[in-house]
C-alpha cells in the first residue's frame, strides 16, 4: 500500500536515486543562484554579457542600498505586509470557524456547503478577473489595499476551510460533549478546547497562506495600479523601466522580496512540520 523505502529497493534504484538527487537539486537551485549573483553584479558586468560567471566587481552594498533609495521597494514591501497580514488573519479565522461548524455540527446542508468549499478550489481564478474587478470598482475599493485583502480572504477560504475541517474532525466529540455538560457555551468551547488542539494546524496553514498571498502576482496586476498600493511582486515588474532594465536592481529586489516568507517558514518550521504530520501516526 505504501511506497517501499529507498534503502530497501534494488541496487539500480539506489544508484539512480543517488545520481538523480544532486542533479535535480542543482537544477532547482541554479535559477536562484543566478538571481543572487546578478543582484551583486555591476552594470558593466551585465552590459558585457557576464551573466553566469563570477562578478568582476561585487556591488553588494551598493545594489541593495540603491534598490531602496532609487526605487519604491520600501513602499512595495510595506504594501505587501499591509495586504498579506490582514488577509491571512481573516482567511484563517473565518476558515477555522467554518471548519468547526462543518466538523462538529450536524445539519442537513452541511455536506453541500462543504462540497461548495471544495468545488471552489477547482475554479480557474483567471475567469474571475472581470467580475472581481467590476465588483471592486462598484464598491469603490479598486486600487486600494482593501481590494486585495477582501479578495484573498474570499479566495483562500475554500482551501483553508477544507484544511481546518479535516483537522477538527479528528478532535474527539467526547471532549466537546464534556464541556457542554459542564455548561460551557459554544464560543468558549471553540476558544478554549478546539483552538489549543489545532494550534499546529493553524501555524501550518498560516505559513502556507502567507506564502500564497505574498507571492501573488496576477491579482496584484488586476486590482492595483498605483505605486502607493502596489505590492512587492507587482512592484518588481515596475523596476524594469520602459526602455532599459536594471537587472541588478530587479534581482536585488527579488531577493529582498523572498526574505519575509523564508524567515516566517524557518521561524515556524517546528509548528509547520507538526501541523502537517498531525494525526499521521494515529491508528
Amino acid at each position: 500500500m505504501f511506497p517501499k523505502p529507498i534503502e530497501k529497493s534494488g541496487r539500480f534504484v539506489n544508484i539512480s536515486y543517488r545520481v538523480a538527487l544532486p542533479i535535480s537539486l542543482m537544477l532547482w537551485l541554479l535559477p536562484l543562484a543566478a538571481v543572487m549573483m546578478t543582484s551583486i553584479r555591476s552594470l558593466e558586468d551585465i552590459n558585457t554579457g557576464n551573466y553566469w560567471g563570477m562578478p568582476t566587481d561585487i556591488q553588494f552594498i551598493a545594489n541593495y542600498s540603491q534598490v531602496f533609495t532609487q526605487t519604491p521597494m520600501g513602499q512595495y514591501l510595506i504594501n505587501s505586509l499591509l495586504i498579506t497580514l490582514p488577509a491571512v488573519a481573516g482567511a484563517v479565522a473565518l476558515s477555522t470557524l467554518a471548519g468547526f461548524a462543518l466538523a462538529k455540527y450536524k445539519f442537513k446542508a452541511s455536506i453541500w456547503i462543504f462540497a461548495l468549499f471544495i468545488a471552489g478550489n477547482f475554479v480557474p481564478f483567471q475567469i474571475l478577473m472581470i467580475p472581481v474587478r467590476d465588483l471592486t470598482i462598484a464598491f469603490g475599493i479598486y486600487d486600494t489595499h482593501w481590494a486585495l485583502i477582501f479578495f484573498h480572504i474570499a479566495f483562500q477560504s475554500g482551501f483553508c476551510t477544507l484544511f481546518m475541517r479535516n483537522f477538527i474532525v479528528g478532535i474527539p466529540d467526547a471532549l466537546i460533549e464534556a464541556a457542554r455538560v459542564e455548561g460551557v457555551n459554544e464560543w468558549k468551547i471553540f476558544w478554549h478546547v478546539v483552538l489549543p488542539l489545532v494550534r499546529p494546524a493553524l501555524a501550518a496553514l498560516s505559513v502556507l497562506v502567507f506564502t500564497f498571498i505574498w507571492n501573488d502576482f496576477f491579482w496584484a496586476l488586476v486590482l492595483v495600479q498605483s505605486d502607493e498600493v502596489r505590492p512587492v511582486t507587482a512592484g518588481l515588474s515596475a523596476l524594469k523601466g520602459q526602455w532599459t532594465a536594471s537587472w541588478q536592481f530587479v534581482s536585488a529586489g527579488a531577493v529582498v522580496a523572498a526574505v519575509p516568507p523564508v524567515i516566517l517558514f524557518f521561524t515556524m518550521q517546528r509548528h509547520f512540520i507538526a501541523g502537517l504530520t498531525l494525526g499521521a501516526t494515529k491508528g
